[in-house]
């Protein structure tokens, strides 16, 4: 199997973190710092912060939505493919089978505990 390069491998936790990045200058950085510069010049900029990711109807928060949410839907499909155990399927977890229910007034006669079938060995 093929060494992935570390792009190839981290470009979805980088794109979250400049997502992040881009959020917090223009919520909470640029905010504080126009006030910071309002307050040194004694109210002297009369315009409050307007933030820049704002503009245009918000145009890069929808991409950035559909780009994270569909690529975290993607890696989670390729997680259930198996791609992380070299393309193995998922081991498959065998549940018991009831083969008779209950009534809902109960019955003396009910299997208390349903066979397990073994699972065979590595």
């Amino acid at each position: 199997m093929a060494k992935e390069d570390w792009i190839q491998k981290k470009w979805r936790p980088m794109m979250a973190v400049l997502y992040m990045a881009i959020c917090a200058c223009d919520f909470i950085l640029f905010p504080v710092a126009w006030t910071a510069v309002q307050a040194a010049f004694h109210g002297g900029l009369a315009m409050a912060w307007q933030p820049l990711t704002l503009q245009g109807g918000g145009l890069i928060h929808i991409a950035f939505g559909a780009i994270l949410g569909i690529t975290a839907y993607g890696r989670t499909q390729e997680k259930l493919m198996g791609a992380n155990n070299g393309g193995l399927p998922p081991p498959v977890i065998m549940s018991p089978s009831v083969t008779s229910a209950q009534p809902l007034g109960g019955h003396s006669d009910f299997k208390k505990s349903p066979t397990v079938p073994e699972l065979p060995e590595r």
